[in-house]
């Protein structure tokens, strides 16, 4: 795959390069191919990177006290994945991120990044519009959580994602709508 390609296209989605200011940029970001089963982020290491996906799919999870898994986010492609706060503190995380699939990611480390919104603040503006993306994202999930049924949860991640549905285990998918894969089993039969 022509990560390159990928990324540059990635990026004009929201603000223009030209070629120099595209060459500056992409010598930031380190190009990974990654096996499935491999873990990018583990639970209580420092978070040194967030990762753009070109190729394959991710997941972020964590482990409860009975070491049940708690998914919190899948990261296909043109998605952004990483432990967040510990990437914003370079501290340690709590969630592990692992290739549910081959995959093939662009690392980005906080400091290369605030290097390149240095160097062209317009590209503030596409950092900013996926910051806003992914929290928009993420407090969706959050009020469904809190406020669907199981089903109701189920059917709007079907109806908003489908080919995550041929991608991912019914395990994983109940883990990441927090029911039992039996309850999973009746949903997805009803």
């Amino acid at each position: 795959m022509n990560t390159a390609a990928f990324l540059r296209a990635h990026i004009e989605q929201i603000v223009y390069l030209d070629d120099k200011e595209f060459d500056f940029v992409q010598a930031f970001f380190i190009p990974l191919r990654v096996k499935k089963k491999t873990f990018l982020i583990e639970a209580g290491e420092v978070v040194e990177a967030e990762f753009l996906v070109c190729k394959g799919l991710l997941k972020a999870f964590m482990h409860d006290e009975a070491f049940r898994q708690h998914i919190l986010q899948f990261a296909m492609e043109g998605w952004w994945i990483s432990d967040y706060p510990a990437y914003a503190l370079q501290s340690k995380g709590q969630l592990c991120v692992q290739a549910l699939e081959d995959c093939e990611v662009l690392a980005l480390s906080l400091k290369d990044k605030a290097a390149i919104c240095t160097a062209l603040p317009k590209m503030y503006q596409f950092f900013g519009q996926k910051a806003f993306g992914g929290y928009v994202a993420l407090q969706k999930r959050v009020l469904s959580m809190m406020k669907n049924s199981a089903k109701e949860k189920y059917e709007l991640l079907l109806q908003s994602y489908p080919e995550l549905f041929q991608r991912v285990s019914k395990t994983m998918i109940a883990h990441y709508l927090g029911v039992s894969r039996e309850t999973l089993s009746r949903l997805h039969k009803s």
